[in-house]
């Protein structure tokens, strides 16, 4: 349902409020600023000063509070830790823009409860990212709450497409997002790690074998990324029938890699909905 008090959302023209500029809020200024927003258009919120005074340093965008950027910015971006939610809302619930969009990147909190935090009938989205988006080649999951509008949730596609990548679901999808995307960078980490452990295991050098197994990952996920083809035409493609590639994936194969990545899959998003 779209929210009738609904301004025009623009990457170059509204204003925005960052409450929290950790590693994840730095990534997602950047990719505001790369989007086309001007520095003169966002202000920021964070505890300490010494931080403060480098993101002003780095962004030249000012320092305001909370309860300043509440009232005034189209839109307020929410990156604190999940425990600290209450804390902000408690503040800015009372001055709150009422056309304001507001975008919430904390795990496991529902738009429903954060729209009740600000007072019942507010626009808010969820977003999970990952941390990828670091380096802007990140993977966003966006999910709209109850009172959003089209146009809003343009604005956020827009805003996130420049830190990488972004898809919307329904919320009740946000777990198992959560346990694809937002764990799944760990997951590969886990699997790079024990590729370069064999690699040692058989007689390379730690260096090479971390070369050459980053390497041909990176090589890997270019390939899927650009030509188009599934994952399971381009393995056939390496695979020769009873060849040395063959015998390797055998041995995954019996292992129930697929069975495993599955059950690690689910135990991530289980624990998801019990952090919620």
């Amino acid at each position: 349902m779209e929210n009738n008090a609904e301004q025009t959302l623009s990457i170059t023209n509204s204003t925005v409020g960052f409450i929290g500029v950790g590693n994840m809020g730095e990534a997602l200024l950047v990719g505001l600023l790369k989007a086309g927003a001007k520095p003169s258009q966002i202000s920021f919120a964070v505890r300490r000063a010494e931080r403060s005074a480098e993101i002003v340093s780095k962004y030249g965008i000012k320092p305001a509070t909370l309860t300043e950027m509440a009232s005034r910015c189209d839109v307020l971006l929410i990156i604190v830790k999940p425990q600290d939610l209450t804390t902000v809302t408690d503040l800015i619930a009372p001055v709150i823009n009422p056309q304001s969009l507001v975008i919430s990147f904390l795990a496991g909190k529902k738009t429903q409860t954060i729209a009740q935090l600000l007072g019942g009938n507010h626009s808010v989205i969820r977003v999970m990212p990952n941390t990828p988006t670091m380096l802007g080649v990140g993977m966003s999951g966006l999910s709209a709450g109850e009172h959003v509008s089209d146009g809003q949730i343009a604005y956020a596609k827009e805003f996130l497409d420049a830190c990488g990548k972004v898809v919307q679901v329904d919320e009740e999808l946000q777990d198992a997002l959560a346990a694809t995307s937002g764990s799944g960078p760990a997951y590969f980490f886990a699997f790079v790690e024990a590729m370069i452990a064999g690699a040692v295991e058989l007689g390379l050098s730690e260096d090479i074998a971390t070369t050459l197994t980053i390497q041909t990952i990176l090589g890997a996920a270019r390939m899927l990324d650009e030509t188009g083809k599934s994952a399971a035409t381009l393995r056939e493609n390496v695979t020769s029938p009873k060849g040395m590639t063959y015998e390797g994936l055998k041995v995954f194969n019996e292992g129930h890699l697929g069975d495993l990545v599955a059950q690690a899959m689910k135990a991530a998003r289980d624990r998801s909905r019990e952090l919620a």
